[in-house]
């Protein structure tokens, strides 16, 4: 009897112990969260940030880009219910880390895998680019994939000089914005600064510029009245 209550009373000692170890340890972190707040805003600390002349650099014309689109991509797909029937050679595009797809309304989220693999590689180098140039993170946002058929027909009756033979039809291309982007928030609740958007086109065209003429991995054509960088992966 008299060691079942020695038990009871360690067991009530590490109990008390663990709830004062918890409590202390929640308002010493609750301290610190509330002098990590009261820093204020996250600054950027900008470096190396210029603009590349987009009309001349990004200017790969829609006959050379549908021409490999027809070559590597999927035969162009009639409505929604068709594109079903070719998920074994497309890839769903979802929202990541590095970007988000827009509300699409004349395109559907899906890329031949190249063209998925070439997205992601440049929301990721994007962001890494923004860390180096020392400002805060931003999510691309994804304009316009795959357009179906029907898609294109209902673009062409709201805006007549939209391509009737975009690649978009192919799986091949994609459309980033270069004037809007999504904060990521920081985990600790702390705000971050805003990035002036001239400075997150700057560095995307940067990145596009890289991709484009080192890796040739792609064509892009500056789309000025769409306000995005339409891309065009090149090989499977």
């Amino acid at each position: 009897m008299k060691k079942f209550i020695l038990i009871l009373k360690l067991a009530g000692i590490l109990i008390v112990a663990g709830l004062a170890l918890y409590f202390f340890f929640s308002v010493r972190s609750c301290v610190r969260e509330k002098q990590w707040l009261a820093l204020g805003p996250i600054e950027n600390h900008p470096v190396r940030i210029y603009d590349v002349k987009f009309s001349k650099e990004f200017n790969d014309m829609n006959d050379v880009q549908l021409e490999v689109a027809q070559a590597i991509g999927v035969p162009p797909i009639a409505n929604r219910e068709d594109a079903e029937k070719h998920k074994s050679q497309l890839i769903k595009i979802e929202d990541t880390d590095t970007y988000e797809v827009d509300s699409l309304t004349y395109s559907i989220p899906y890329l031949i895998p190249s063209a998925k693999e070439l997205l992601d590689d440049i929301g990721r180098v994007f962001q890494d680019s923004l860390s180096a140039k020392g400002l805060n993170p931003y999510k691309l946002i994804v304009t316009s994939v795959l357009r179906t058929e029907d898609d294109v027909a209902k673009l062409r009756k709201r805006n007549v000089n939209a391509s009737e033979n975009s690649t978009h039809r192919y799986g091949t291309s994609f459309d980033l914005s270069y004037w809007r982007y999504v904060k990521i928030p920081e985990y600790r609740g702390r705000p971050y600064e805003d990035v002036p958007p001239e400075y997150l086109r700057a560095t995307l065209s940067q990145v596009l510029k890289d991709i484009h003429d080192q890796d040739g991995r792609c064509y892009i054509k500056y789309e000025k009245k769409q306000n995005c960088f339409h891309v065009t992966v090149r090989s499977k």
